[in-house]
């Protein structure tokens, strides 16, 4: 008899898969520490603490790999990437906890802390007026309206009030959960434009979706302190940045002040450069670092951290190598415990993956990578085709439900 392989990364269906071998559910919490194998990456550790963690991790069933120098220590620092069930991570926790040198404590802090995270599958995220946005259950869609004349994708452009207020109903009747104007192009090696005309283009088009769609869920795509506070008023619900709090330094003070709700982005350098061969050490922990010191800074500003999405940025300051990297292991960065919004609609790494040059050709991989982000539970998606992405995820939800 031939056996089959599963990976049961998902309690529903493992408890669906006890119940139907008849095992006793009361096993569930234990199973659910054996049934997937973690990798957890750390960042430029003591070589003795590196052969502490694998040495512990040996003893437990599992492994960590470390600088070929470490063991002999010929290398004064080694990352270390750790693979173990969640039980035997726990089991490692509790051990570190009993070893108070090499710097061992500070990964047991992170460790715990990164474990926490992982475990969080639901937000609910406050918004002005006592309203909230539930993420987490599916992949929510985050529709794009461009009021910029000059938007990568010309399709997307809805510039005046009755354009736009055609769009978002459109938007609104095929499934989108959050609205996102934009009035500033960011594309790659654009120029800024001042706040007083990103205001003008976008006052007028936000007040009248508010009024029209009052139970809509509205963000604002900037990174202008003056901007922010003023769409605040007219009724926005998320500031969504895409320097994440780096280009204005009041906009943490502000986005606090107003209650929005706030995406927090990663971009390395400006948009105006960010494409001019951008490089990375270490992709993952270096993008990490930078929304840990940048959550800092908005809880310092008084920004509460259930406000909080990150948005790692595709294409924003990052090689198409860069992007399939982030595509591929967007679980990276689960260990913050923050829902994750992914934007790649029809952006040049789909283009240069398809073969399609024109921004209107790139649809299908679209979808794609919508499809990739619903099967591995990414919160939220931001795309220029709400209808099509839409459906794309109820087939992904079928899926991994196995049911209608």
């Amino acid at each position: 008899m031939t056996p089959y392989r599963l990976e049961l990364t998902d309690d529903t269906e493992l408890a669906e898969r006890l119940a139907s071998i008849g095992a006793d559910m009361r096993s569930l919490p234990f199973f659910s520490k054996k049934k997937q194998v973690l990798c957890l990456g750390f960042k430029d550790l003591d070589f003795r603490a590196a052969n502490a963690i694998k040495q512990e991790m040996l003893a437990r069933g599992g492994d960590a790999v470390v600088h070929r120098g470490a063991i002999c220590g010929s290398v004064d620092r080694s990352s270390v990437i750790i693979l173990g069930t969640l039980g035997q991570l726990q089991s490692l926790a509790e051990k570190l906890n009993l070893m108070p040198y090499f710097g061992l404590q500070e990964v047991r802090d992170s460790l715990i802390k990164a474990l926490r995270g992982m475990g969080i599958r639901r937000w609910s995220l406050p918004l002005p007026g006592g309203r909230t946005l539930e993420m987490g259950d599916h992949t929510k869609v985050m529709g794009i309206i461009n009021l910029t004349p000059d938007s990568f994708f010309e399709a997307s452009r809805s510039n005046g009030v009755e354009r736009c207020l055609k769009t978002a109903e459109e938007m609104l009747s095929h499934g989108a959960d959050v609205l996102d104007l934009g009035a500033e192009s960011t594309r790659p090696g654009s120029d800024p434009v001042s706040p007083e005309e990103e205001l003008e283009r976008l006052i007028n088009p936000l007040r009248a979706i508010r009024h029209r769609f009052p139970e809509a869920v509205i963000s604002v795509d900037t990174y202008k302190s003056t901007t922010a506070a003023a769409c605040a008023e007219e009724g926005a619900d998320i500031i969504n940045d895409i320097s994440g709090l780096t280009f204005d330094p009041q906009m943490a003070g502000t986005v606090a002040k107003s209650q929005c709700a706030l995406v927090l982005m990663h971009i390395k350098g400006r948009p105006k450069d960010m494409q001019k061969d951008p490089s990375y050490q270490d992709l993952f922990g270096e993008i990490i670092d930078f929304f840990e010191s940048q959550i800092d800074h908005a809880k310092k500003a008084g920004i509460e951290e259930d406000r909080i999405i990150l948005d790692p940025g595709i294409g924003f300051g990052k090689k198409p190598s860069h992007n399939l990297e982030i595509l591929r292991h967007t679980e990276a960065f689960s260990t913050l415990g923050r829902p994750l919004l992914i934007g790649a609609s029809r952006k040049s790494t789909i283009g240069l993956a398809t073969g399609a040059e024109d921004p209107a050709e790139r649809l299908e991989g679209t979808l794609a990578v919508t499809a990739l982000c619903a099967m591995k539970g990414v919160p939220l998606v931001r795309v220029h085709d709400v209808k099509e992405n839409v459906k794309t995820i109820k087939m992904i939800n079928s899926i991994r439900r196995g049911s209608l």
